[in-house]
């Protein structure tokens, strides 16, 4: 597989244990959480669950998780559409304006939280890894 990682850098502007990606800071957390707690615990860190704006910073978060974990491993972002059924919102508030390969596919319905790497059944309750983000000026 051939991937272009060309925004993934470490920077001094982001704290220990961060990388940033397209100006933003973003750490993947390995702690297996559902959802809610997944984003609980990414607002004790000053952050939200990522979101996610274009295909590079798609494919950057990705290669962040593979270098962190060794994979493509199953990954919480900060995507739901659990408030109404189809229209997904960020945690973080920014606009859902990039759709991996043009769409996120909820399974059918039966998934109203947003996951990387999908690869299976997976509900909102289930626990998996995160990626947080935060502005680089926040830390």
């Amino acid at each position: 597989l051939a991937f272009c990682f060309s925004s993934v850098k470490r920077s001094t502007s982001c704290p220990n244990h961060w990388t940033e990606i397209s100006g933003r800071c973003f750490r993947y957390v390995a702690n297996r959480l559902n959802w809610g707690n997944a984003e609980k615990n990414c607002i004790g860190m000053g952050a939200h669950l990522a979101s996610v704006h274009s295909a590079n910073e798609y494919q950057d978060i990705q290669k962040m998780i593979v270098v962190a974990n060794g994979g493509f491993g199953r990954t919480w972002l900060g995507g739901s559409d659990c408030q109404t059924e189809g229209i997904w919102l960020w945690s973080d508030g920014t606009v859902f304006d990039y759709k991996h390969c043009g769409k996120f596919d909820n399974r059918w319905w039966k998934q109203h939280c947003l996951q990387m790497n999908y690869g299976g059944k997976s509900l909102c309750s289930s626990t998996l890894p995160s990626v947080c983000a935060k502005k680089v000026h926040d830390s």
